[in-house]
């Protein structure tokens, strides 16, 4: 007689690959199979897949910014935020992290990107209150917002592709300082955006997206993530309870006395482990992804076990 019972972890594991399948179809743009299997994304898949189903804006790379019409407020005071982060940048404190306390943009920097944190999942910074207040003060007045920061794209710079972890969120760009030019510009899909100063724009981050600044000139934008609108009142509790609970954990900081979120402590410590990975796989590919898949298989395993 055929057993239809089917575990609690091998329930959980085909809810995995589907939600992550779900992940590595969407949109036209896509890792390789291998490569999105081992992304942190594919174990928060199925987060994200609830996301998408309950979303109250389209699921598409670009979205028109009158779809949340509190975002008026920040283009209409664009140049209260370009002078402020021009003075900060001026005077260094936009710059990158020289500590293991960044997970979300540790990347970034090797490439030139530098930013400095106005307000992070419900709390300011008291830097950012302390040099730029006129910037803070507007953005308290926007319902909605999750975390916000000047982010500087150096001439000759690049963000090589990759997707954002998590889909309660939309990504907010405002230009402050740009070369107003084609040629400083995101691919969000593969479809074009150039930034312009006073301009603003609004995307699905959980697209594959990449950008470049082919000139000799910085760019400074504003860039915010917005709580993603949902379609229940379930459906944006779970959203914002989610962000709260596990986003916020990844906050980090401007300056040295500030404290940082949980996920940033851990990867303080974790991070060395992935140096030692870089040197093995320059010595040897096959062991590097030998080890590579083995920690993923027992990652996996580890999860679904207890339902097994």
């Amino acid at each position: 007689m055929v057993n239809f019972l089917i575990s609690p972890g091998m329930l959980l594991l085909y809810l995995i690959a589907g939600c992550g399948a779900v992940v590595h179809f969407r949109g036209q743009v896509r890792f390789s199979p291998l490569r999105q299997l081992t992304s942190f994304t594919t174990f928060l898949s199925p987060v994200n897949a609830f996301m998408y189903l309950f979303s109250a804006v389209p699921n598409r790379p670009y979205l028109d910014t009158e779809l949340i019409p509190q975002l008026k407020i920040l283009q209409d005071n664009w140049e209260v935020f370009r002078d402020e982060a021009r003075a900060l940048h001026e005077d260094g404190e936009v710059r990158a992290s020289d500590k293991l306390d960044d997970v979300g943009f540790n990347s970034f920097f090797r490439r030139g990107w530098k930013r400095f944190y106005l307000t992070w999942y419900g709390k300011s910074l008291p830097s950012a209150e302390a040099l730029c207040p006129n910037s803070v003060a507007v953005l308290k007045q926007l319902p909605g917002l999750k975390g916000a920061m000047f982010a500087m794209l150096p001439g000759g710079g690049q963000l090589m592709r990759h997707r954002d972890p998590f889909a309660g969120s939309l990504r907010y760009h405002l230009g402050l300082v740009t070369p107003n030019t084609d040629d400083c510009r995101i691919f969000v899909d593969g479809q074009m955006y150039a930034w312009r100063d006073g301009e603003h724009v609004l995307f699905d981050e959980t697209y594959i997206h990449w950008a470049e600044n082919r000139t000799d000139s910085d760019r400074i934008i504003l860039f915010c993530d917005i709580e993603r609108p949902m379609s229940n009142r379930f459906a944006q509790w779970f959203n914002h309870l989610f962000g709260r609970l596990v986003m916020a954990a990844s906050s980090s900081r401007n300056h040295p006395d500030e404290p940082v979120g949980f996920l940033n402590r851990v990867f303080g410590v974790v991070y060395p482990l992935r140096q030692i990975g870089k040197k093995i796989k320059t010595l040897n590919k096959p062991l590097y992804y030998l080890l590579k898949y083995a920690i993923f298989a027992g990652a996996l395993y580890l999860l679904i076990s207890p339902w097994i």
